[in-house]
């Protein structure tokens, strides 16, 4: 790591942020990081509130005293992080500080984490919000009649269940100012809504007694992943459907008898990695490999460009030791329904070009005792085609003739676009000012909690903003340092402008 002074300004933002990347913060483990924030809010002798939800708000006062000089605005960031590693990187994320590196890409210095999620999303959010609280706190910035709150919330990568379950009271304002979004040059005013399901189906094993049967493992890795909202467009592979396309072509040409099928971690995350435990007959292991051979040229074409280090491999599992599989009616009825489950952009709005309507993340399968138990994220621009997606997935799940549980965990509204608010115009102007260019304003299909808030507090006029941020939600995740003092600029300038 280069010194943090090279980083560019403002100092205080990188001293935050890397002390930020030193701390746990894993969705529903936030208690370390608020912790944090409270012990600099006291320091500096600024009221706190926590809800029962355990978001944080931190209450600046303007300086005037005159209530009707006074403008109220809202800086609100999350506190929790996607935890996603590499499986060969050795981090425990309950206890371990991220290890930081600098990355050089096309004379662009970026930060990123080796082998895990570096915690931008939205550990950037949390920075600019010290770093303000510690300036106006020692004199530097001042924003003169403005009360700030600056809203920490909690989990939102695993629901948006901070924003859901807050408590109203806990802010108000004219404005909000969402510190959640990933590129410098684009401001989101707008997003779609989305459902979470857990589906479990019941199942019992068989014993395999056929000595002659060897198990083998095929296994889908190197994909990319991402944001399973704003990557989902981009032609990334789903390891999971990767894997059940393989699966149904060996389940329909071999006499196999699935033990498992195992399969990504969040909900929010494009599978990058699954596999499956099967059994064949030691005699047919040749067939099996040429088979694949075929196979896997066919589907490693379909993502040239965009996801190129696809790898599908097949093991000798020699020291596997539970003989037990599926029984073969009810494995061929679950080969069948994942082979068939939906995922990817369903449609495309039909106005915004590039704009993703709706779509459906296939992203997490385990087999646990006596059940498989899988999760489906749905997102949408509209709740007539959010509830329609979902009516088409109970139908799929009926003909399947599986014994299917579906749980609803996670429901959120979209946030309608409104290109013609105040605080859009005035963002779009202070831009144009600071930076001689025209700022992209847009809705997106990843969901904010902004759909909350907006759902809360009609009245409140909002926007999203945040530095140049790639590869969300994976490994790959890396933030540009110059891009960091560009939105500080920028979010300085907006504050100061704000009527």
């Amino acid at each position: 790591m280069e010194d943090l002074k090279d980083f560019g300004e403002p100092l205080e933002f990188w001293q935050y942020f890397y002390e930020i990347t030193k701390i746990p913060r894993c969705s529903q483990h936030e208690e370390i990081i608020r912790e944090y924030i409270l012990k600099e809010a006291e320091k500096m002798g600024y009221r706190t509130e926590v809800d029962k939800i355990q978001n944080l708000v931190v209450r600046i006062p303007g300086k005037s005293d005159k209530e009707a000089e006074k403008l109220k605005v809202v800086l609100q960031s999350h506190m929790d992080m996607v935890c996603e590693k590499h499986d060969r990187t050795q981090h425990d994320f309950a206890k371990d500080s991220l290890k930081l590196k600098l990355l050089e890409i096309d004379n662009e210095k970026w930060l990123t984490a080796e082998g895990t999620t570096l915690g931008a999303d939205n550990g950037v959010g949390i920075a600019y919000q010290l770093t303000i609280m510690k300036k106006i706190r020692d004199g530097s910035l001042d924003f003169g009649g403005i009360d700030l709150d600056l809203l920490f919330t909690v989990d939102e990568e695993r629901g948006l269940s901070g924003a859901s379950q807050m408590d109203k009271k806990l802010i108000s304002g004219k404005y909000l100012l969402n510190l959640d979004s990933e590129e410098d040059d684009r401001f989101t005013i707008g997003c779609a809504g989305g459902r979470v399901f857990i589906g479990n189906i019941k199942y019992e094993k068989e014993l395999i007694r056929n000595v002659n049967l060897i198990a083998v493992k095929i296994s889908v890795s190197g994909l990319m992943g991402g944001h399973s909202g704003s990557d989902i467009n981009k032609n990334r592979g789903n390891a999971l459907k990767i894997l059940a396309e393989v699966i149904w072509k060996t389940n329909t040409e071999f006499d196999v008898f699935i033990n498992s099928i195992e399969g990504g971690n969040l909900t929010n995350a494009i599978t990058r990695e699954a596999h499956a435990i099967l059994f064949i007959e030691q005699s047919q292991k040749n067939e099996l490999e040429a088979f694949l051979k075929g196979v896997i040229p066919n589907i490693k074409m379909l993502y040239e460009g965009t996801d190129s280090n696809l790898e599908i491999s097949l093991d000798i599992m020699k020291d596997f030791i539970d003989k037990t599989a599926f029984s073969k009616d009810f494995q061929n009825r679950l080969v069948d329904l994942f082979h068939l489950m939906p995922n990817g952009p369903i449609s495309l709005h039909p106005t915004s070009e590039g704009l993703v309507h709706t779509s459906l993340n296939f992203a997490v399968v385990h087999t646990l005792e006596n059940l498989i138990e899988f999760k489906v994220s749905t997102r949408s621009l509209t709740q007539y085609d959010k509830d329609t997606l979902f009516e088409k997935l109970k139908t799929i799940f009926k003909i399947s003739g599986l014994d299917i549980n579906i749980e609803v965990v996670t429901l959120y509204p979209s946030w309608p676009p409104d290109f013609n608010s105040k605080l859009t115009e005035i963002s779009k102007q202070v831009y144009k000012n600071l930076f001689d260019n025209e700022v992209t304003i847009q809705a997106i299909h990843a969901g904010l909690e902004c759909a909350f808030f907006s759902y809360y507090y009609p009245d409140m006029e909002m926007i999203s903003l945040g530095p140049d941020v790639l590869g969300g939600h994976s490994p790959d995740e890396r933030l540009k340092i110059k891009s960091v003092a560009k939105i500080w600029k920028f979010l300085i300038a907006l504050l100061q402008n704000l009527d």
